[in-house]
């Protein structure tokens, strides 16, 4: 079984790498960019039953930072 998760960074926080993209982009001739976050995509292979609270669990203990971090989880 593969789950997705997927971090963002929550409203508010700054994002250093999301206005080095934007910057980036504006260099590059894209000026219709108005604003830009970076987040991650962890995907992972996991072993048939495992539960959507072990997969929480492992997001809340490791794969984000939930205090400046949301995370969403898909099962594939």
């Amino acid at each position: 079984m593969k789950a997705r998760v997927t971090i963002t960074l929550k409203p508010g926080v700054l994002d250093p790498q999301g206005k080095a993209i934007e910057h980036a982009l504006d260099n590059l001739g894209f000026s219709g960019v108005e604003a830009a976050r970076a987040g991650k995509v962890i995907e992972l292979d996991l072993a048939d039953g495992t539960s959507d609270a072990d997969i929480d669990a492992m997001c809340r203990k490791l794969l984000a930072n939930t205090v400046i971090e949301n995370y969403r989880i898909e099962r594939l």
